[in-house]
């Protein structure tokens, strides 16, 4: 196999959770008095909450602490992710079939583990995993290499070996930039276009279900 390993971000990725993210915004900023706007949504995406806290309380001004952002953005997702987020179309099966081929598992994403968790382990997908990596434990964000050197070296395998799937396109500049092969994932919530992602990565897929066909498998595995 040309791959040690994959490394794989989750929401907008491996799971259907973009919808939720933009209703947590929107209600989020409807409780302030302030209007939505997709930029903001597109703009914290593949940000850590702390990151995202902090850019929350500079852009509109607020009196709350990051800190106590983070807190009120848990609470309202945690019930979600824990019993109602559902895997994209072709996940599982992806999963399945790169395990099948002797391939390690990785996740690299920017939720924290006590919404990450619930939720692969609610969809029946945790333990395909060899290793966990979150933007809560690097300084910096899915726009730098951090958290995908992480998620490698607790695979225990080099940067050259791994392939990363992302929706955003910070994501895939942060996973080239740690040395990686990447490849962008459609979702209509993410705000990532073929075309901006093929300027970026080594390729593109519509749905996760691509990775199983020859086409995809002969190209990079």
């Amino acid at each position: 196999m040309k791959y040690r390993a994959v490394i794989f971000d989750l929401d907008g990725t491996l799971l259907d959770s973009m919808k939720v993210w933009e209703q947590v915004d929107r209600d989020f900023l409807l409780r302030r008095g302030l209007p939505f706007t997709r930029d903001y949504t597109e703009a914290v995406s593949a940000m850590s909450f702390g990151e995202a806290s902090r850019y929350t309380v500079e852009r509109f001004r607020l009196s709350e602490t990051p800190e106590e952002l983070i807190r009120e953005w848990s609470a309202m997702v945690a019930e979600e992710y824990a019993h109602r987020i559902a895997l994209k179309p072709g996940a599982r099966e992806c999963l399945r079939f790169l395990r099948a081929r002797g391939i390690a598992l990785g996740v690299a994403t920017a939720l924290s583990k006590d919404l990450y968790g619930p939720s692969l382990r609610n969809n029946g997908i945790y333990g395909l995993f060899g290793a966990f990596a979150s933007v809560t434990e690097t300084v910096r964000g899915k726009g730098f290499p951090d958290v995908y050197l992480l998620c490698a070296e607790r695979l225990g395998v080099s940067p050259g070996s791994c392939l990363v799937f992302e929706d955003v396109l910070p994501g895939l500049r942060g996973a080239k930039a740690a040395g990686m092969d990447a490849v962008g994932v459609y979702d209509a919530g993410s705000g990532l276009s073929e075309e901006d992602a093929r300027s970026v990565a080594d390729g593109y897929v519509r749905s996760l279900a691509e990775v199983t066909e020859p086409e995809f498998f002969n190209r990079f595995l």
